[in-house]
């Protein structure tokens, strides 16, 4: 039998991306096709992406209410769309999914007037602005968190799946967290993504030299910085003597994660599913601006099962960060159980969930027969 074909629609961010990537993975082992509809941020991203073909669609945000801002935005949209009903017409895919994001609109849009079924999938704890456009003509609604579409219009559409693992995420958490002891080196891994990493790249050095040399020799720091602060805060923790790897950019993130004793990062969706899969303790310190406070959302879920700390970015002192540090350190303990119960809350299948539920509507199936199904 011929493959049959889906499309993946997702923003170029890792956070869109990496939900989308382990779909395909799992869709590929089921005989599907695969083509990735994305814009040209996911470069980056996309080298290890397993699709048929990446299509690079025209895009834009509506970053801004100037009337002559928003006429471009709605230019590249329109430009989008025509490319993306040329690819629908090419494909003729059985299904497209999107995973969020204002670059997903032009293919979605595009997938609902040639009357293909449309699969959303929101990996935050509160659904995002593009999905929500979307949600009146989506077959179903898959989300990461319980709570999204738990109750109202759209309880009948919505799907509790969690957000899909990648395979390097699924091996992660194939191991044991190990427990560093008192005079044993200390793992610390610091991410913030492309908007949130200048913050710890002036607050960790700061947090830092507050504490003695000998805690500092313990130390052995993994930390993404953008490029423009890279060579600052290596030279800073080059003066406080600290070993530290500093990069941009990290391929293997779910590798450093296992190795970590202590994260911390952001609350985007896909750093909370990683973080709860692989079981490691963490800091989270919600991007003080992510739309519709998602962020705040994602790390509350986890650190209201004592599986993580979190702390507001306008409370997170040098001063704090280093009481919160020097607790950690002295107190392995406390880090093995906080990754258990992180752990504990990971929903490993998820990839699994969602292949399955893109199957059931691409075959014309409705979602309440398939709630029934799996429950």
């Amino acid at each position: 039998m011929k493959n049959r074909t889906v499309f993946l629609s997702a923003g170029g961010t890792g956070g869109h991306l990496f939900p989308a990537e382990a779909l395909a993975h799992e869709l590929i082992a089921r005989d599907w096709q695969v083509h990735l509809l994305t814009d040209k941020r996911a470069e980056k991203f996309t080298e290890q992406f397993p699709a048929e073909k990446i299509h690079i669609i025209r895009s834009s945000t509506f970053a801004s209410k100037n009337p002559i801002a928003i006429i471009r935005t709605l230019n590249e949209l329109l430009k989008g769309y025509g490319q993306s009903r040329r690819l629908m017409n090419q494909f003729e895919p059985q299904a497209v999914v999107g995973f969020g994001g204002y670059p997903t609109l032009p293919p979605l849009f595009a997938a609902r007037r040639a009357d293909i079924p449309i699969i959303l999938q929101e990996q935050n704890a509160i659904l995002g602005r593009a999905n929500r456009s979307l949600v009146s003509t989506a077959k179903a609604i898959a989300v990461g968190f319980p709570q999204v579409g738990a109750s109202g219009d759209l309880a009948n559409k919505t799907v509790v799946t969690g957000n899909p693992l990648r395979p390097p995420v699924k091996r992660a958490a194939k191991h044991a967290y190990s427990v560093a002891g008192e005079d044993d080196e200390f793992n610390l891994l610091i991410f913030g993504g492309s908007q949130g990493a200048h913050f710890f790249s002036v607050v960790l050095p700061e947090a830092l030299a507050l504490i003695t040399v000998a805690q500092r020799q313990r130390l052995r720091i993994v930390q993404q910085a953008r490029p423009e602060d890279e060579q600052a805060l290596t030279e800073a923790y080059h003066r406080l003597g600290i070993e530290a790897e500093v990069s941009p950019f990290f391929d293997h993130m779910p590798m450093r994660i296992e190795d970590s004793h202590l994260v911390i990062c952001r609350a985007g969706a896909s750093s909370v599913a990683e973080l709860t899969a692989i079981g490691r303790p963490s800091i989270l310190v919600p991007l003080p601006h992510s739309l519709d406070g998602d962020q705040a959302a994602n790390a509350a879920d986890l650190a209201g099962k004592k599986g993580a700390w979190i702390v507001p970015q306008a409370e997170l002192s040098a001063e704090k960060l280093c009481t919160m540090l020097l607790k950690a350190m002295d107190d392995p303990d406390s880090l093995s159980k906080m990754a258990s119960t992180a752990k504990l809350a990971a929903m490993p299948n998820a990839a699994e969930r969602l292949a399955e539920l893109v199957e059931h509507v691409a075959d014309g199936g409705e979602v309440s027969a398939y709630k029934d199904s799996s429950e």
